[in-house]
């Protein structure tokens, strides 16, 4: 698997994560800003924005697309930074290529399993003819009934692209993402530990993270602490940029 990436600036390798549906170009601003103190690698996880698609598609095999790579790379060790499922694929990386991870951060999920195995806004995607619209204000006004905050659907929206033959299409692999959703859900479990420094940044407006998930982060993660941002949800990177760049900063420099 040769994943796509974006990289920014030099120094010490940081390597970022995206979550579900997302892609590199999320960390954009971000790359850039941690690209003034390290070299800095955002890719895009398998079957999302421009690296290949698979019907492979767990933490297990995101993980070594993630040592793959690495050693593409030439990356004997790095910094590991995953936001949602990309904390998850963080986590699973961290676990079993713990010599890989100098520190690790994980923004706002836990290694537990979540209840859902039904996505709305995945399922709003897949009801769309996409070859039947003409513009993205078209798609838009289609998704607005279902998915009605507006920050959400453009950020859907970016997975969009269009055909050679000018048709919409979507760049991620929805179908398989759909068919493998329990597996994104499913928590991680290990008998190894990460004893390393590790970081968990939790929006303070956010249940991702709740006390009842200390005690497994405290057992596979020994050497952890929890840091809340007040005011922010599950996208902590975006809704408080500041505050979290500092965060992130401070614990990769100490």
């Amino acid at each position: 698997m040769h994943l796509y990436y974006q990289s920014y600036g030099s120094g010490h390798p940081l390597i970022i994560l995206h979550g579900l549906l997302g892609s590199s170009d999320n960390w954009h601003t971000m790359g850039k800003q941690f690209g003034e103190s390290f070299h800095t690698f955002a890719l895009d996880a398998r079957n999302h924005g421009r690296s290949p698609h698979s019907t492979e598609f767990n933490y297990r095999v995101m993980a070594d697309d993630v040592r793959d790579f690495m050693e593409q790379q030439k990356l004997s060790s790095a910094f590991l930074l995953g936001h949602s499922m990309g904390g998850k694929t963080a986590i699973q990386f961290a676990l079993t290529f713990s010599d890989r991870v100098d520190k690790l951060i994980v923004v706002d999920i836990a290694p537990q399993a979540y209840a859902s195995n039904y996505n709305p806004d995945l399922s709003a995607l897949a009801s769309l003819d996409l070859t039947s619209f003409t513009s993205r204000k078209e798609i838009d006004a289609l998704l607005t009934k279902n998915i009605p905050e507006f920050a959400i659907r453009q950020f859907l929206m970016k997975n969009l692209m269009r055909d050679k033959e000018g048709k919409f299409k979507w760049k991620m692999n929805l179908d398989i993402i759909r068919k493998n959703f329990a597996e994104i859900n499913a928590g991680l479990e290990s008998k190894e530990r990460f004893g390393k420094p590790t970081l968990f940044i939790k929006g303070g407006l956010s249940n991702y993270i709740t006390q009842k998930d200390t005690p497994m982060i405290k057992k596979l993660f020994p050497q952890s602490t929890v840091a809340t941002i007040a005011g922010a949800g599950h996208w902590v990177h975006t809704e408080t940029p500041g505050e979290f760049a500092r965060i992130v900063i401070k614990f990769l420099q100490e």
